[in-house]
């Protein structure tokens, strides 16, 4: 037991949430806007994709990021726009965008690299780890919490950040109103529109970072489908933490060092598809014990909240 849970796999448990948390702060902050986001499966994906292109293109890992970042963006805005200006359902474009994303990036894995399944450049640099001053010399503490890509450290900062924008702000306020009631924020002059338009930018640049994170900070490589549901994870997390960022992180945090396990797991001798299957056997498990329904009628009615 003492081999199994020792420093390296909750070092891994901090890289493997990561994508995870980003992601599903991202579909918080839209959820709070009265937007249930599907589509974040596709939007990591694109961002994996894009940092590992902007990285071949530009030859700066930092670049990458910003282009995966952006790129992502501009998928987002699609959603925005078809949910928020046509008023299209948000679940259906949300798997539309899903499709669109694992379609067009194996499609553009051919058209640009000329390869099939992954992409792998012995020379590409990935994100580089940081090490925490004092911390790192601590003893098991320093193992596991020093060493990490910076979008890991940025990730965790970033669950204090909406917390504090999101209760003791004038903007999360009307953030907050957008989302429970869009008439009534329109009769006092909150422009409803462009403040749902915001939240989906601002998860669009988390699925980025996810994205980035997880082609970059973790393996430095991109296979098709390279996400395999983590987005639809980071969209459970989002459930179980009732759409609050330290809820979203500590569900995370579960789902994260699930992941990890499994690797581990991998490595004494069991079979390796019943290791794989253990995050997302955690994560029906988890939803078993979802008894809040707020959420669900939150999802039924998402889509008049764009009106």
């Amino acid at each position: 037991m003492e081999q199994l849970l020792d420093a390296s796999l909750f070092n891994s448990a901090l890289r493997m949430v990561t994508p995870i948390l980003l992601a599903a702060l991202g579909g918080a902050i839209c959820s709070r806007v009265g937007l249930f986001n599907v589509g974040l499966e596709g939007l990591v994906l694109f961002g994996a994709f894009f940092a590992i292109v902007g990285n071949y293109l530009m030859g700066n890992v930092w670049l990458a990021v910003a282009f995966a970042v952006v790129c992502v963006m501009l998928f987002s805005m699609i959603f925005a726009y078809l949910s928020i200006q046509l008023r299209a359902n948000v679940i259906i474009v949300g798997i539309s965008l899903n499709f669109l994303a694992l379609g067009l990036t194996s499609f553009s894995l051919r058209a640009i690299f000329n390869v099939k399944g992954a992409y792998y450049d012995k020379n590409m640099q990935g994100l580089p780890g940081w090490d925490i001053p004092l911390i790192k010399d601590i003893p098991w503490l320093g193992d596991v919490l020093s060493g990490h890509s910076p979008l890991v450290y940025a990730a965790f900062l970033l669950v204090f950040v909406f917390q504090y924008f999101l209760f003791r702000t004038v903007s999360g306020f009307r953030l907050l109103a957008v989302g429970e009631n869009p008439v009534a924020a329109r009769s006092i002059g909150i422009k409803s529109k462009r403040i749902q338009y915001g939240a989906v930018l601002i998860c669009g640049i988390l699925c980025g970072l996810a994205g980035a994170q997880l082609s970059l900070g973790q393996v430095t490589m991109f296979t098709e489908n390279m996400t395999a549901g983590r987005g639809f994870i980071a969209l459970v997390a989002t459930m179980l933490g009732q759409s609050n960022p330290i809820g979203v992180g500590a569900s995370s945090l579960l789902f994260g060092f699930m992941d990890a396990i499994s690797i581990r797991l991998q490595g004494l001798a069991l079979p390796t598809h019943f290791t794989m299957m253990l995050p997302y056997v955690v994560t029906l498990v988890m939803m078993f014990f979802f008894k809040d329904k707020s959420y669900l009628a939150e999802a039924r009615k998402a889509n008049e909240s764009s009106r």
